[in-house]
């Protein structure tokens, strides 16, 4: 079976899922049962990313990448294990999908003439209100 977004499909290979003990309430099911999900990406060796989508990946994931280029998501809001699966599962394919869009180059812009004067005139009023509440200075 394989992940399909837009037109990059993953296959289930790999994506490793391993499954640990979740932290937080739950009761005893928290002390017996491993229901969180440890899902692990290998993003720089995966051949189904392009490479300009492998850079925007390793920039989004932030600390989630290792320093191998590994992505780590770890699931575990749910109680169930299969829930715990899907959730870390749509948040991969998320990053993925966040990823295969180019972001907007910026522009360079100018203040326009308008907005230098406002300036300079509020910098002027400001300190002309400044001086007014200064002691005044003796001549001798």
């Amino acid at each position: 079976m394989s992940y399909i977004i837009d037109t990059i499909s993953i296959s289930e290979d790999e994506v490793l899922e391993t499954f640990i003990r979740a932290s937080g309430p739950g009761g005893q099911n928290v002390n017996k049962v491993s229901t969180a999900v440890q899902l692990r990406f290998d993003v720089r060796g995966s051949p189904s990313l392009p490479i300009e989508v492998k850079e925007r990946l390793i920039k989004l994931s932030g600390r989630k990448m290792t320093n191998e280029g590994v992505l780590v998501l770890v699931a575990q809001r749910f109680r169930s294990q299969e829930r715990n699966r899907e959730d870390a599962l749509n948040r991969l394919l998320a990053l993925i999908g966040q990823a295969l869009t180019k972001p907007k180059p910026r522009k360079k812009t100018k203040p326009t003439l308008a907005a230098k004067r406002r300036r300079l005139d509020d910098k002027r009023h400001l300190s002309t209100r400044k001086r007014a509440r200064a002691k005044p200075q003796r001549e001798e």
